[in-house]
């Protein structure tokens, strides 16, 4: 494909017009072609992974601001076709970096090098040296580092637990993960130099989806959300099993309108501190806007405007609408007013200050 020039220099127009490409990256993304780091064999996330293998749609993929599959069930053959890593969409690359606020001689963590994009960006803008990136899945390592190599960079790649951080390089200027995370990993902050930062996605129960920038001190980091973020999480923060639901517990209950706020990112950082281990998603069903609730305990709830299923021991579509209501009184407040705190007590979400905790 001889014109790919041109169609990274539309994406990359399109992403400082939307100003999700600080002016001080441009160069670095143009010197760092994202194809480079995309693997022939893809698949495009639409309701199942759909495999990409005209060449001319590969190239689309490439040069669009969409997430490009590249791994299904961890590498295994016989799974269920579940996406399991992915080249991040180019505007949450640029704003996740631009977040990070990178000075010359910074030292950068990354935790989750999948294509390794990331990983020559960072290199590109602050030489090789200063650059470590963690990757858990060996395989996806060894593809990485050949294609980072490639380009022309030689960060250090390591294949390891991205929870345990890299100790030897330590201490980073800052620390950037692209996977999400339930909880902030003791070691992330152990590793940041104090007057660091951190940048990771947060992946409470209530949907994911809420990227925080946190700024380390000696033993804490505390910092607000900065943006969404839709990532996979890290393999040992994966969700437990599920309990099977029984059926014979349904109760219906009439229908109800469900406010708009219900699906925002405000109320899912809000929900995920109230009502922890309770998940929701939400969607269309059959042409109908519905919501999904479950504990993972065995209690679960679907919700359409036209009637109400709970089951098992708890009614979680009544503990949403209780902690909806709180959320409203406390005037809807979106997302950028929440912010966290980690320390040796533990983790805590709070609203507009630190001082005011968001308690279950």
């Amino acid at each position: 494909m001889t014109d790919w020039p041109q169609r990274q220099a539309a994406l990359l127009d399109a992403l400082a017009a939307s100003r999700a490409l600080p002016p001080e990256w441009r160069s670095t993304f143009e010197a760092v072609p994202r194809h480079q780091f995309i693997p022939r064999e893809i698949w495009k996330q639409e309701a199942t992974c759909v495999p990409v293998t005209a060449e001319a749609a590969w190239w689309d993929l490439a040069y669009s601001d969409e997430p490009i599959v590249t791994q299904l069930d961890d590498g295994r053959g016989d799974g269920p076709g579940v996406a399991t890593s992915s080249g991040s969409k180019p505007s949450l690359v640029a704003r996740m970096l631009g977040a990070l606020g990178i000075a010359e001689g910074h030292r950068v963590l990354e935790i989750g090098t999948g294509t390794g994009w990331n990983a020559a960006l960072l290199s590109a803008r602050l030489g090789s040296e200063n650059v470590t990136t963690v990757e858990v899945d060996e395989r996806l390592a060894a593809q990485a580092e050949k294609a980072i190599r490639e380009a022309g960079y030689g960060p250090r790649v390591v294949h390891g637990d991205g929870a345990l951080g890299w100790a030897p390089g330590a201490p980073y200027e800052r620390l950037i993960a692209t996977c999400s995370v339930r909880r902030v990993p003791p070691a992330w902050i152990e590793q940041t130099a104090p007057g660091g930062v951190i940048v990771f996605p947060l992946a409470l129960d209530f949907w994911s989806g809420a990227l925080l920038r946190l700024d380390v001190t000696q033993g804490m980091a505390q910092g607000r959300a900065v943006g969404d973020a839709q990532f996979m999480p890290m393999r040992s923060h994966r969700p437990a099993t599920d309990t099977p639901v029984d059926g014979s517990t349904g109760r219906r209950m009439p229908g109800t309108a469900v406010p708009d706020t219900v699906a925002s990112l405000g109320f899912a950082l809000y929900a995920g501190a109230r009502l922890p281990g309770v998940a929701m998603t939400d969607g269309r069903h059959e042409g109908t806007y519905q919501i999904w609730l479950w504990d993972r305990e065995g209690s679960a709830a679907t919700v359409t405007d036209q009637e109400v299923w709970q089951y098992g021991p708890r009614s979680l579509w009544e503990e949403v609408i209780e902690a909806h209501a709180a959320y409203v009184s406390e005037g809807s407040p979106s997302a950028d007013e929440f912010g966290l705190t980690v320390d040796g007590a533990g983790q805590r979400v709070w609203l507009r200050s630190p001082e005011a905790r968001v308690h279950h």
